[in-house]
């Protein structure tokens, strides 16, 4: 008899679906989300339609619909022989084909009624609170390490809300609730912050590529984390919120020496540069002030940037003379945007 005929083990389905065997068996103990047929003993063996039942699953957690809701719908859509051929996919898979974990979440979700803008739920043993349904979803999907799932759904909260919406509401939430899991866990879930921040910094930075061609004839913004600063992410969700409104930026990353900052700043002339810290190791207000009075352009005709301290590291105190502490991305963008005659058709800032 054929493997396919026999169905194949718990653990194999467990590789495919990227969790652990003993997720597939609490599926089943909670939600009665198991094989339709058993053999004797406490074996299990999972048939391709059981196997198709728990990548629909899958799909449902990774769109942020809750466990129990989810396997009531995968269990159903088992039950209707139809249910493939009314979605316009392909008959399951045999069992021994070869997957990627979360390829079936590749193409827009299938939400249950009612399903939809939900915020209970566990979000994979995550400290989400309440948050939105897609927040729980890419929890749900970094837990399980399933990477073409975090792409598919961050692809489609950018598309249906908007970058700013989707790093404050989405992205955010879930990287702290990662970070807060991991430093409570003594160092695991690490794998499971580099992966998601992987795909986040990802789909910020196709965002950034969109800026209209109009956008190279402005002074761009400078965008850089200070010496010994590492945390680029919300640097790059800002320059994917510039590009979103027609701005032009010139990210220059992690850990930008001192004196690079400067010829950066010197030789690009920059309407604002924004300046990113952490924490107040890497806060220097020094280095602020030199930044901001570097001139740029021909004598008597020469500007200087607006220079923005963004980040938690920013003391109060180092808040100088022209200068400005957006409180969040929103807020940036809307600042540096009124710097910009027409953010539509970008043009030389005014002085």
């Amino acid at each position: 008899m054929s493997e396919e005929a026999l169905g194949v083990t718990t653990g194999a389905v467990a590789r495919r679906l990227g969790v652990s065997p003993t997720t597939v068996r609490s599926w089943e103990q909670r939600y009665g989300i198991g094989p339709a047929v058993r053999e004797g003993g406490r074996h299990r063996r999972w048939t391709p339609a059981d196997i198709a039942m728990l990548e629909e699953m899958c799909r449902l957690t990774s769109s942020g619909v809750p466990p129990a809701e989810a396997a009531r719908a995968a269990a159903a859509a088992r039950r209707r022989p139809d249910a493939a051929e009314r979605r316009g996919t392909s008959a399951p898979r045999p069992a021994g084909a070869v997957v990627p974990a979360g390829a079936v979440v590749a193409a827009e979700a299938v939400v249950p009624p009612g399903a939809a803008g939900r915020r209970g739920g566990p979000g994979g043993g995550l400290p989400l609170g309440e948050v939105r349904q897609e927040c729980r979803g890419l929890a749900r999907a970094a837990v399980r390490l399933d990477g073409p799932a975090m792409e598919a759904l961050l692809q489609r909260t950018v598309r249906a809300h908007g970058l700013v919406a989707a790093w404050e509401e989405v992205m955010v939430p879930t990287l702290h609730a990662v970070g807060r899991k991991w430093e409570s866990t003594r160092d695991r879930y690490v794998e499971v912050e580099h992966l998601l921040s992987w795909h986040v910094s990802t789909e910020l930075r196709r965002a950034a590529v969109t800026v209209p061609p109009a956008a190279a004839r402005a002074a761009p913004v400078v965008l850089a984390c200070l010496p010994g600063e590492q945390h680029t992410l919300p640097l790059e969700a800002l320059a994917a919120g510039l590009a979103e409104r027609g701005l032009p930026a010139r990210m220059f990353g992690a850990a930008v020496p001192a004196e690079a900052l400067r010829a950066a700043v010197g030789r690009s002339g920059p309407a604002a540069v924004v300046l990113w810290s952490q924490s107040r190791t890497t806060a220097d207000g020094a280095l602020a002030r030199q930044v901001g009075s570097t001139a740029f352009g021909l004598r008597g005709a020469r500007t200087a940037p607006v220079v923005f301290l963004a980040g938690p590291g920013w003391p109060a105190r180092a808040v100088s003379e022209g200068m400005r502490r957006p409180r969040g991305l929103r807020e940036a963008l809307d600042a540096i945007s009124a710097l910009y005659p027409d953010p539509a058709v970008p043009g030389t800032p005014p002085p």
